[in-house]
């Protein structure tokens, strides 16, 4: 669909004349009320989408004072610091939070964007999220800022963005295992579509490649940022007759898996493996051995992404691409080779 025709104003009446369902009906979807059969529901809601529909509100409804954020889960401890980060932010500003979780990587589902209309926060934030272009023209038409923590795949520049240097946090970890004579460094990444991960990788390798030490595809896993892949990762490179001395998992969750399938191996961390992670959420230090890893400022990332939609609900200028940097924390899991 076109801007052009999203721009155009659509009434509930235009809706139930596509949809063949009475004005009632569509109005009792719009508003999420009940006695409306769920494939009814299903068709409506697509109708709506595919119109653009924009629902005038009054001025009661102008008066808002919610930031949303998107998850695509909300089971981790990297999910809890970015939320308490909103949380402080909201605080200091008499702002309330509301929590959704997405139910696809890449957006949010079409459900969401038709009750975000009726919530009418002041912004959005989304984690690692991408929005197709009619979505973006219908958050557009909303009137509804977003911001984009750790964007997927090419950033698009109409929007806002938080992200931390990752490619640095990358070098860092690596060099750091360079330094203690490890020559053999495996890596396990993130999904490929995502930004950071390429951009952690792209310093991993960088980082070897002045040691001129070539990047050895067998050295390199690609994960999902769980443990799980994380273990199941660490537990296919650790089995390989050439094993690496020193592995550099991707987010301290990977990190945690790599520690377990050490154990299951038998191997000591850092006696036999060093270990780096990248995050440093609050429960890598207090693992065993402690993790040394890349601290990304998250509470920090968090409430400069709650400043930025606010401000530019305001109508303020704001500096719509963030980048803040990352630093090495040495604890116990490495060690000189």
């Amino acid at each position: 669909m076109t801007a052009k025709q999203l721009r155009k104003r659509v009434s509930l009446d235009d809706i139930a004349t596509q949809t063949g369902f009475s004005l009632p009906t569509v109005s009792k979807v719009l508003n999420n009320r009940e006695g409306v059969a769920q494939s009814t529901r299903i068709k409506v809601k697509r109708a709506l989408l595919r119109a653009g529909y924009v629902r005038r509100i009054g001025t009661q409804s102008a008066k808002r004072n919610t930031l949303e954020v998107v998850f695509q889960t909300f089971d981790n401890v990297w999910s809890l610091e970015v939320l308490t980060g909103v949380l402080e932010y909201a605080r200091d500003h008499n702002l309330v939070v509301t929590v959704c979780e997405s139910s696809d990587r890449q957006h949010p589902d079409n459900d969401w964007l038709h009750t975000l209309e009726m919530r009418r926060p002041i912004g959005v934030i989304l984690m690692f999220s991408s929005l197709t272009e009619q979505e973006r023209e219908v958050m557009q038409q909303l009137r509804i800022p977003y911001v984009i923590f750790d964007p997927l795949g090419n950033l698009v520049m109409t929007g806002l963005t938080v992200q931390a240097d990752n490619w640095t946090g990358g070098v860092l970890a690596t060099r750091h295992l360079l330094s203690l004579g490890h020559r053999r460094i495996g890596t396990i990444t993130g999904p490929m579509d995502m930004m950071c991960s390429q951009a952690r990788l792209d310093g991993y390798r960088a980082a070897l490649n002045g040691h001129k030490i070539a990047s050895d595809p067998s050295l390199i896993a690609i994960g999902d940022f769980s443990t799980f892949s994380g273990y199941t990762q660490g537990i296919r490179m650790l089995k390989q007759e050439n094993r690496p001395t020193a592995i550099f998992a991707q987010n301290d969750l990977m990190a945690m898996g790599v520690y377990e399938a050490a154990r299951q191996l038998r191997l000591r961390i850092p006696e036999d493996l060093s270990v780096v992670g990248f995050d440093d959420v609050p429960t890598s230090a207090f693992i065993g051995p402690a993790l040394t890893t890349v601290h990304q400022p998250l509470r920090d990332m968090a409430g400069k992404a709650a400043q930025m939609v606010c401000e530019a609900a305001q109508g303020k200028s704001v500096n719509r691409r963030v980048i803040m940097p990352t630093s090495l924390v040495i604890r116990h899991s490495t060690q000189k080779i």
